[in-house]
């Protein structure tokens, strides 16, 4: 599909500025299935599948959409050579898949993805797992992530959280001059896979933490690190050094720029930014923020590093910690341009998507 729907050309503009948009309603769930590739100058697009509830289903395709061009930037500035996609399955809101519905969507997926001929791979995302891509990969040979107990690399929570730490701990150096964590005062807005790693490894390091989760029962992780349960509208409003955001995207809207109460901001979730000008925003009030989709690119460099032929789990490893160099570059590159880090980040991703024009 090269062309959108006329209710999504408001928010997209009048010419898509994707490869591909394939949007299919799925012949065994019956649910409609979203897959957009934003870019494969570098390569076949690489990007999870997302299984979330909408109003609609123009806004799963918008969600994908704009994930997916998220994802051109985050391997670009990660070093991959790979492009950008993203799959959304849309659930209408107050639906709750069964195990029937699941296992039928998922070879909805693989079908969808076998179709686009390899331009895009697809893995596991918010809403689905390892196990779902197995179920994927009985349709087509584009997926990774699979179980290990399959053959697979697994999940990807690990190298994500290790790439958000080493981008954290530049941040850090940055805005305090010290790469330490031990007395740190530190937020953590989520305690999904991703943001509980990052919590238990704080807390090791002696951080002071604050957490929340919008899960009551998460409140146990919380006792166990001996850190301060908030409730999840407050914790940006706690005083520190550091909020790290790591649940949904779109958490930094104007008013919680203006009332935070920390330093810097570095943390796994996507999509921070509610608005694009709150780059400039949380700048004027001289707060760092390191985006997102540099920090968090650990999972994807994992699970394309890992699903190579000849696979190195060193080299994979030390791709991961490069993320906090990237982070520092990031920063000088904002410093000296006099420009935000969102536009920095930007501009190190796009410049390495020119290369191959270039070369």
């Amino acid at each position: 599909m090269s062309v959108l729907p006329a209710h999504l050309v408001e928010a997209t503009g009048d010419t898509l500025p994707h490869e591909t948009l394939h949007v299919v309603k799925g012949r065994r769930s019956g649910l409609t299935i979203s897959i957009a590739v934003h870019s494969t100058v570098l390569g076949p697009a690489l990007g999870g599948c997302r299984v979330w509830t909408y109003d609609s289903w123009a806004d799963a395709v918008n969600d994908s959409l704009r994930l997916a061009e998220g994802m051109t930037l985050k391997n670009s500035a990660a070093g991959l050579n790979r492009g950008g996609g993203k799959t959304v399955v849309y659930v209408p809101r107050g639906t709750v898949l069964t195990a029937e519905q699941r296992h039928d969507v998922m070879l909805d997926l693989g079908d969808a993805v076998e179709s686009l001929g390899g331009a895009y791979m697809t893995a596991e995302d918010v809403g689905t797992s390892a196990e779902d891509m197995a179920l994927v990969a009985t349709r087509t040979a584009h997926v990774c992530g699979l179980p290990s107990s399959q053959g697979g690399v697994g999940e990807p929570s690990d190298a994500t959280a290790a790439g958000v730490y080493a981008g954290l701990l530049s941040t850090l150096e940055r805005a305090f001059g010290s790469r330490s964590v031990a007395g740190r005062r530190v937020t953590v807005l989520g305690l999904g896979h991703v943001g509980s790693i990052i919590a238990m490894r704080l807390a090791a390091e002696g951080a002071v933490l604050t957490v929340t989760d919008v899960n009551p029962a998460k409140r146990a992780l919380a006792e166990s690190l001996r850190a301060t349960w908030v409730e999840p509208h407050e914790a940006h409003t706690v005083e520190g050094d550091l909020f790290v955001p790591a649940g949904v995207g779109g958490v930094l809207t104007d008013q919680v720029i203006d009332e935070l109460r920390v330093k810097a901001v570095v943390g796994p979730a996507n999509n921070q930014l509610a608005h694009r000008s709150g780059a400039e925003r949380l700048a004027a009030r001289g707060i760092l923020w390191a985006p997102d989709f540099v920090v968090n690119a650990g999972g994807v460099i994992f699970l394309s590093m890992m699903s190579e032929d000849e696979p190195s789990a060193a080299a994979t490893e030390e791709r991961v910690e490069r993320i906090g160099d990237t982070v520092t570059e990031i920063f000088d590159v904002a410093e000296q341009r006099g420009i935000t880090t969102l536009e920095a980040a930007e501009e190190i991703a796009l410049e390495r998507l020119r290369e191959p024009a270039n070369a």
